[in-house]
């Protein structure tokens, strides 16, 4: 862009789920109803373990930083989406836009942490039960969900620097319902491949080397399994693991699909379906998937229901 009149970008306008206008209505009343359950069925799960002694434990408390997680994730995504189903699209300030994907990109990268430290007390508690309690300690597991925290947003950080050195001078488009990194890469009028790389290698650290760290801790869970003699032994120790698993297939399964294979091979309204799954579908089966088959939580609901209803008016 060499011109002398160069008119830069300041608000991006968001075309959301143009595709659909049929079913704007249907469409509307469900990412609503997504919305409201995600946000109190997660908030739920935090009630719970904070509260009740029996959930007290180091998997209990991971599964509440993911609940966190995902809260924070789907209110970033959803409210904007709503105002874009209802308005045709959804206008932000360049600077909200980036916000917003930094916030998404945090909050997914603290999942890909979060999933991972849940796989390896898995692992511990499967293959050395004798000292899961002295290994996974509380103080051990609060320094690990901090420290995952702190570099999920540390390492989407660096990205979100790196976009707001950019320059977007035209077009204002994205034809998508959030701010993703690859439709704010296309609206740039800068030289990217420095940010593309930059995504690349940080995507080691945050997506690569988590998934092989769950795969070799299952794979270490899966071996234990097999030295069990009684089936019955087996499915119970399976089952521990069970949900977690369900929920990692889940997700990288979704991220696999939008990120990895190739961007050409999707239309537009695949690839958005693809990522209504894992930026709003995902964090409301997440706390499902564990509560269905849980006795702990089931317990944990009927007490606080329980004291809900008798509480003193």
């Amino acid at each position: 862009m060499n011109g002398g009149n160069v008119t830069k970008v300041t608000e991006i306008l968001l075309l959301g789920f143009n595709y659909f206008e049929k079913l704007k209505g249907l469409i509307f009343v469900l990412l609503l109803w997504i919305y409201c359950v995600t946000v109190c069925i997660n908030l739920l799960i935090i009630i719970l373990v904070s509260s009740s002694k029996n959930l007290h434990s180091p998997m209990y408390f991971f599964l509440s930083q993911l609940s966190l997680s995902d809260i924070l994730l789907t209110t970033d995504i959803i409210p904007n989406a709503l105002v874009s189903v209802i308005n045709n699209g959804s206008t932000m300030s360049l600077t909200g836009c980036i916000a917003q994907f930094y916030v998404f990109g945090g909050s997914e990268s603290s999942e890909c942490f979060i999933l991972t430290i849940m796989a390896y007390d898995r692992y511990i508690a499967i293959c050395y039960p004798l000292r899961y309690s002295s290994i996974m300690s509380f103080p051990t597991c609060l320094n690990s969900v901090l420290c995952s925290w702190l570099l999920s947003f540390i390492f989407i950080l660096v990205t979100t620097l790196m976009l707001s050195t950019l320059e977007f001078c035209g077009p204002n488009v994205i034809d998508h319902f959030f701010c993703d990194f690859a439709p704010i890469i296309e609206l740039s009028c800068s030289e990217t491949s420095a940010v593309q790389i930059e995504v690349v290698l940080l995507s080691i650290p945050v997506m690569v080397f988590p998934l092989i760290i769950i795969i070799l801790s299952y794979g270490c869970i899966v071996m234990a399994i097999l030295r069990l003699s009684s089936n019955i032994d087996r499915w119970k120790t399976f089952s521990t693991c069970s949900s977690h698993l369900t929920i990692v297939c889940i997700f990288y399964g979704t991220l696999i699909m939008i990120y990895i294979l190739p961007p050409k091979g999707l239309s537009l309204s695949i690839s958005k379906v693809v990522s209504v799954l894992y930026t709003m579908v995902t964090p409301m089966l997440n706390p499902l998937i564990y509560s269905l088959k849980n006795k702990d939580i089931k317990h944990a609901v009927k007490h606080f229901a329980h004291v809900w209803a008798h509480r003193p008016l």
